[in-house]
């Protein structure tokens, strides 16, 4: 009978002591799953860095253009020879000037421009877009634009001129800035390089 106990007793007290291997596997298992655990844990955290990272390469969206309606330039002549009126050739520096005004613009990336072939000018009949009130706005609204450029040339002498430049809210009409280069000096052709210099250094460099 003792020994019977002493056989179930051991029987007992092998059934429930767990053998060196299972303790090995329960030790591997557990390390299995921890490891697995903190791998998870770093996958989410390259995850989220990637995504901040791509993030961060997106470009911000920069806003719209400004579209804006250039109109042809304007000749004011106070030279002696004011009285013989505009010559063919600078009727195309005034165009050649229009252009160059044109082109620095856009190249700027921050303006678009409005087609004005199709403007309503009767508003500036006789008396030219400088000299109008501000009737440029309207105009240019009905084109859709959301600002207007005026540019004239004032002719000082057959060597010396002066050109401005002036920018209107089209909806609200007021006179957004005006810009004017210092008396500069040569022929009729070098007109579209006194607009390439303001428009380079006084209107897109301004902010």
């Amino acid at each position: 009978m003792a020994e019977t106990r002493k056989y179930g007793t051991r029987a007992a007290r092998d059934l429930y002591q767990v053998s060196p291997d299972s303790r090995d596997a329960r030790g591997r298992n557990r390390w299995t799953h921890e490891f697995a655990h903190r791998f998870a844990l770093a996958a989410v955290v390259v995850w989220c860095w990637a995504g901040y990272a791509a993030a961060d390469d997106v470009p911000i969206t920069s806003t719209a253009p400004i579209k804006i309606a250039v109109f042809a330039f304007e000749l004011e002549d106070f030279s002696a020879a004011k009285e013989q009126g505009s010559s063919p050739n600078e009727t195309a520096y005034l165009a050649q000037s229009t252009e160059e005004a044109k082109q620095q613009l856009l190249q700027s990336g921050r303006y678009s421009l409005i087609d004005t072939a199709a403007a309503d000018m009767g508003a500036a009949k006789g008396q030219g877009l400088r000299n109008c009130g501000g009737c440029e706005a309207p105009i240019a609204m009905k084109l859709g634009a959301d600002q207007t450029l005026i540019g004239v040339v004032t002719k000082i002498s057959m060597m010396e001129y002066v050109v401005q430049f002036q920018v209107r809210d089209a909806r609200k009409g007021a006179v957004i800035s005006h810009f004017s280069t210092d008396l500069r000096m040569g022929a009729h052709d070098s007109w579209f390089r006194g607009v390439r210099w303001l428009m380079k250094n006084r209107m897109l460099a301004a902010k």
